[in-house]
């Protein structure tokens, strides 16, 4: 099943602490509204370039640690081909993207996240927005942006207010911790790493030993 944006959202369900009457909702809206201020100073550019950085990677510890995500990432090493329609699984792909950039392989990530993005899947369309971001590539992050945002045949785009409670989200996230963000394990970067060729890029679908390293570490 495909995941969503609201998918992320609630498996990244944040507990608070202290206050009972703390407005989280306001608390949200006040995050994504500073967020979504900009300046031209090269000095904010940088700074939003790492926070989206630091987004990028919590939603990419939210993908892997997911219910669904050893199931996601079997089926991609089951039919990892795209030579029928329907074999290729683009939330399968969504995951290894995540996976790959977790243990320091981003340009092997960016090829799965638009072979994912490029099947529709939104999540993977998000982590491209990030990930240009993160780049300082503001022209490529737009386009990603919208297509997590834009109306398709197959119904509507996500509303650009809730990304960005998203976005706070991460954020909050990222500094607070949560048991949905775990990062991966010290095996689990080891069966990624067996995965690469001779120039360190992964560009083949990952195999049934690396879908029961990811099984192990859910159940961890």
């Amino acid at each position: 099943m495909t995941r969503t944006i609201d998918d992320l959202l609630e498996d990244a369900a944040v507990p608070v602490a202290g206050n009972p009457h703390f407005d989280v909702g306001a608390a949200l809206l006040r995050l994504a509204a500073d967020a979504g201020r900009s300046s031209a100073s090269p000095s904010t550019h940088l700074a939003g370039a790492a926070r989206a950085g630091r987004q990028l990677s919590t939603v990419c510890r939210w993908a892997i640690n997911a219910p669904s995500a050893p199931a996601d990432i079997s089926r991609l090493a089951d039919a990892p081909t795209r030579g029928t329609q329907g074999e290729f699984d683009e939330d399968g792909a969504a995951v290894f993207a995540c996976l790959l950039f977790l243990t320091s392989h981003p340009e092997s990530a960016q090829f799965w996240w638009q072979l994912s993005a490029g099947a529709g899947n939104r999540i993977a369309a998000y982590c491209l927005h990030l990930h240009h971001l993160a780049l300082g590539e503001h022209r490529e992050a737009a386009h990603w942006r919208h297509e997590v945002t834009a109306a398709t045949t197959e119904g509507g785009g996500i509303d650009e207010v809730l990304l960005d409670c998203l976005s706070a989200v991460a954020s909050y996230v990222r500094k607070n911790g949560s048991v949905s963000s775990t990062p991966p394990t010290g095996q689990l970067e080891m069966e990624v790493d067996r995965l690469a060729d001779d120039d360190g890029g992964i560009t083949g679908p990952p195999d049934r030993r690396l879908a029961d390293r990811l099984r192990e570490f859910a159940n961890r």
